[in-house]
């Protein structure tokens, strides 16, 4: 991990922290970090708590609490420590390659990458809907919710089961109302039921098609207008759901194109992709920000996070010219393939489809 990674890991620590509600302050654009001074320990070390925390309203060590937090399973740190008044001090794991441990991750987890346990325990009950925006902003929180392992469910479900949480058993794969199914499980403890307040908007996926219908009304935050739609059937750059599955589709034809040259991804040497790297970490806390805030939204502009570095990345990943494919185009296929795979999941979880060719 070079001193521009950790600065970028640092600063992904902070937005995580305000995406959470732990910090209340302007997100800064970038951190500073540098080699450790005497008194400090470690590799490296950050003031940024204490310069957040006069903004924060909080004391520079409980701010530094928050991001040590946040911090301490990074790939590629093998410890962060907080020292003095409130400095992050960080020691670097050797040969560490946080690339190769996020790429594998991914190749194991599959969509799934993302889901966790971290809601184990909650149970969240919702209740009837009938306005078109409110049901399906509701249906997809309690998607994202299950993923990070709480019950949860409809009012009308109680007792049942949507079988469609990892995009099985649901009309359109995931894209339409959920499928219940009755549980064998006893009928749970009452809950109250929670309501997500909604600006209403009209589903029309006769006009739009589900994709941009979907991304219309789950891309706005629940309170705010919906996204105009002709505009989502436009393929231009402007479009964020255009940009989202155009970044998936040009993954698809990155690795068709590999193979025509003789190679496929493999992660044999470390890739020098902050940027892509960062976004792709994030994704897991992404998630479960998005399920704790009922904010499908969250997942949204994530994916377009995840599209713009993967974009601005895939120039690198064929050879040029009369190059011959190396260990570094392999590698960097298959960190491209990871985001792919990572934006396919994300826009399952919205009930999105992620094409092969756009």
């Amino acid at each position: 991990m070079t001193p521009a990674d950790l600065s970028l890991t640092v600063l992904h620590a902070v937005r995580r922290a305000v995406d959470d509600g732990a910090l209340r302050v302007d997100v800064p654009p970038t951190v500073k970090v540098e080699r450790a001074r005497p008194g400090g320990v470690g590799d490296y070390a950050s003031n940024v708590a204490l310069t957040l925390a006069r903004s924060a309203g909080r004391a520079a060590l409980d701010v530094a609490g928050i991001l040590e937090e946040r911090l301490r399973d990074t790939p590629g740190l093998q410890a962060v420590a907080i020292t003095g008044p409130g400095f992050l001090n960080f020691t670097l794991r050797p040969d560490a390659d946080a690339g190769g441990e996020l790429v594998r991750a991914v190749r194991e987890a599959g969509g799934a990458y993302g889901s966790g346990t971290a809601l184990a325990g909650l149970t969240v009950r919702f209740a009837d809907l009938t306005e078109s925006r409110a049901l399906l902003v509701t249906e997809t929180v309690v998607r994202l919710l299950r993923s990070q392992g709480a019950d949860a469910a409809f009012r009308r479900d109680e007792g049942m089961r949507d079988e469609g949480t990892q995009g099985e058993g649901t009309q359109g794969e995931g894209r339409g109302e959920p499928v219940v199914t009755p549980s064998l499980r006893q009928p749970p403890t009452p809950h109250p039921h929670e309501r997500i307040h909604v600006h209403p908007g009209a589903y029309d996926p006769r006009t739009l098609g589900v994709d941009a219908a979907r991304w219309a009304l789950l891309r706005a935050a629940p309170q705010d207008r919906p996204l105009d739609g002709p505009p989502l059937l436009v393929q231009h750059e402007r479009n964020s759901l255009f940009r989202v599955r155009y970044a998936h589709s040009r993954v698809r034809r990155l690795l068709v194109n590999a193979a025509q040259l003789g190679f496929e991804p493999a992660y044999e040497t470390p890739v020098h992709a902050p940027e892509l790297l960062g976004v792709l970490g994030d994704h897991p806390v992404a998630l479960l920000t998005a399920a704790r805030h009922r904010a499908p939204d969250r997942v949204a502009r994530h994916l377009e996070a995840i599209a713009d570095a993967l974009l601005a990345f895939q120039h690198t990943v064929l050879p040029l010219g009369d190059e011959k494919p190396s260990a570094a185009h392999r590698s960097r296929l298959a960190l491209a393939e990871a985001a792919g795979t990572v934006l396919a999941g994300g826009l399952s979880v919205l009930g999105i489809s992620a094409p092969e060719r756009i």
